[in-house]
């Protein structure tokens, strides 16, 4: 039983240990920063797309409609 809780204790302390040096390592901050950028730009992206869709929906397209049913209905 004291032989299966040192184990334990080892491979606890070993995971303690191996977490400590990923998470202190610096490696990879340029990569969770690249990371970061591109949601933004994906987050943004979409934020632009469905403004020119509510735009077009909403403003452009009916406006055009209008114009060439003038257009066609011309009785001069």
């Amino acid at each position: 039983m004291k032989n299966l809780i040192a184990k334990a204790r080892e491979k606890m302390l070993r995971a303690v240990v191996t977490v400590k040096g990923i998470v202190s390592d610096k490696s990879g901050s340029g990569m969770i920063d690249l990371a970061i950028n591109i949601m933004i730009s994906v987050v943004l992206g979409a934020l632009v797309l469905a403004g020119l869709y509510l735009l077009f929906g909403s403003t452009i397209l009916p406006t055009l409609s209008e114009k060439i049913r003038a257009m066609f209905n011309y009785q001069g």
